[in-house]
């Protein structure tokens, strides 16, 4: 990934000296954890609209709370993926390291491609916030430890990453690469996305007396949907010729190695279906794949689709 030398955020706020225990702050929350057109289509709101309308038909809503505790990270919820993550290299050095510079680079990248679609739409994409923290942290949405991976906190409307999951998806998960980690900014950056244009609100408001397989569901076709988003802003990105040989590749392996089927067979052995919460690796590939290829937004509409 050709990413030095450009734009770096201004969005970035380093706690990373600063994180630490603590108890949880405020109630439960979705803690989970696009330059160029739309493509042609609906436009971005109408997508929004039909979404929940589909979902009322449906009669299935919400997101499941354990979910929510876990952070709605990338590498799939119910305590699968335990904090292994090794320490060192710098990754948790509160100093401007290169590891830093590539998370604002990205970040960057992102908020110059959704301003494009949102004002393609006439909307205006409001950049979100990324936390760079170590070991554990504070959010609107409670407190999170670097278990629970990247999340997303629409409370506050930002982004937490603890940059040892990066070692960790090389390490643990064999999910090497430098576009492998633009990959899971790209994918909380999609649920802010959903945060804008009222899916997770509407979902917060909602979910609550849904039982837990239903919540389940709902929380998978979230989660691909961010998926698909991440797909959309590579396919832009790839534009620009900031791509190389095999970065969407190492990408599409870092969604194969965190689907839920793949990581309870390497925690367990064995796969329970009802308990999924992100999707299986090959629902991930999938979605992410589809937005890369059309970087279109109809083309992500997880709750009209077969997933």
């Amino acid at each position: 990934m050709l990413w030095r030398g450009r734009r770096q955020s201004d969005n970035i706020e380093d706690d990373r000296s600063d994180s630490g225990g603590g108890g949880g702050l405020g109630g439960p929350g979705f803690q989970l954890p696009i330059g160029g057109g739309a493509g042609g289509g609906m436009s971005l709101s109408s997508i929004i609209i039909l979404a929940v309308i589909a979902l009322i038909a449906w009669g299935v809503f919400g997101i499941n709370p354990l979910t929510l505790l876990n952070g709605g990270d990338l590498s799939g919820g119910g305590g699968q993926v335990t904090s292994n993550s090794p320490q060192g290299n710098g990754v948790g050095a509160p100093a401007s390291d290169e590891m830093k510079q590539f998370v604002a680079t990205v970040l960057a990248d992102t908020e110059d491609t959704w301003t494009g679609i949102f004002k393609s739409q006439g909307l205006t994409y409001e950049d979100p916030k990324l936390v760079l923290f170590s070991g554990q942290i504070r959010s609107a949405c409670g407190s999170a430890s670097s278990a629970a991976g990247p999340f997303y906190c629409p409370n506050d409307r930002k982004v937490y990453l603890d940059m040892t999951f990066f070692q960790q998806l090389d390490q643990q998960f064999g999910a090497s690469g430098e576009f492998a980690r633009a990959y899971v900014i790209a994918h909380e950056v999609g649920h802010h996305v959903q945060n804008l244009t009222g899916i997770l609100p509407k979902f917060n408001k909602i979910r609550e007396g849904m039982n837990e397989a239903d919540a389940n569901k709902m929380s998978v076709r979230i989660e691909l949907q961010a998926d698909c988003f991440a797909g959309i802003w590579a396919h832009f990105t790839a534009q620009k010729g900031i791509l190389e040989q095999g970065d969407m590749e190492s990408a599409l392996n870092a969604a194969k190695q965190i689907g839920d089927d793949t990581l309870q067979k390497r925690a367990q052995g064995y796969v329970v279906p009802e308990s999924f919460n992100h999707g299986t690796s090959a629902q991930r590939q999938t979605w992410l794949a589809r937005g890369y290829k059309s970087g279109k937004l109809t083309d992500c509409d997880t709750f009209n689709n077969p997933i």
